[in-house]
């Protein structure tokens, strides 16, 4: 069978290994976008080894191009990092509503500064300064506009240090992240449109009659604390 009518109503796709079902119809919503030339066999697509359509992109975002076909708007989930990867999905399906959606969603975030701060030290072996072993970070602090931090870190971040008692614009330099990894926390802002603007670092020494059971004399001597400023304008 050829032509529009080879098409079930109800389709199944393999996108890039993940499955979906939808309508025809659905897929018809936009005719000049690719899925609508795919889908009235105007262009060639193929099947895997279980007879569901094939389209080699990514699976995880054709989500977001579902609901943008079945609804004509884009909801995205907060805090959610894959603007650019979609913005592609959407010039790659041919669907200028789409990426005009998600690109107004990147316009509309708010300018505004976050430091992010952490105290650490470096973990040594057997061998003292000869056997490093890796860099110990006790905690990173995030100061900031209490909105702006939450959307930026979403749920890694741990506010319990500084509840929220109704004041919806306040400041903190209270914050901190539920987890140590600091490149993590660069990722994230700079994936919400940050860039860094500047840092500083300064040292501490302390004797050992300071320091605290379990603490190595040698490593007490390279405690450190940095902090960084990123910038959103």
């Amino acid at each position: 069978m050829s032509g529009e009518s080879a098409f079930p109503d109800v389709v199944e796709l393999n996108v890039g290994g993940v499955y979906y079902t939808t309508s025809l119809e659905t897929l018809r919503k936009e005719p000049d976008s690719q899925l609508g030339a795919i889908f009235t066999s105007r262009e060639p697509i193929t099947k895997d080894n279980k007879g569901r359509y094939f389209l080699d992109r990514d699976g995880v975002l054709f989500r977001y191009v579902l609901d943008y076909l079945r609804d004509g708007g884009l909801v995205l989930p907060e805090c959610f990092r894959e603007r650019e990867r979609l913005k592609r999905e959407a010039e790659k399906y041919n669907l200028p509503g789409l990426l005009e959606a998600v690109s107004e969603g990147s316009r509309s975030r708010p300018p505004g500064i976050i430091t992010v701060g952490y105290r650490g030290s470096f973990q040594f072996g057997k061998d003292g300064l000869a056997d490093v072993k890796f860099r110990k970070l006790s905690r990173i602090l995030v100061c900031g506009r209490v909105p702006l931090c939450r959307d930026v870190f979403g749920e890694t971040l741990n506010e319990s240090r500084d509840p929220d008692h109704g004041q919806s614009e306040r400041y903190t330099s209270r914050f901190f992240l539920k987890h140590s990894f600091l490149e993590q926390a660069f990722d994230m802002l700079v994936e919400q449109g940050f860039k860094m603007v500047g840092s500083c670092g300064s040292g501490t020494a302390g004797n050992a009659s300071e320091l605290k059971p379990g603490v190595d004399a040698e490593e007490n001597r390279w405690n450190h604390y940095n902090e960084f400023v990123f910038v959103r304008e």
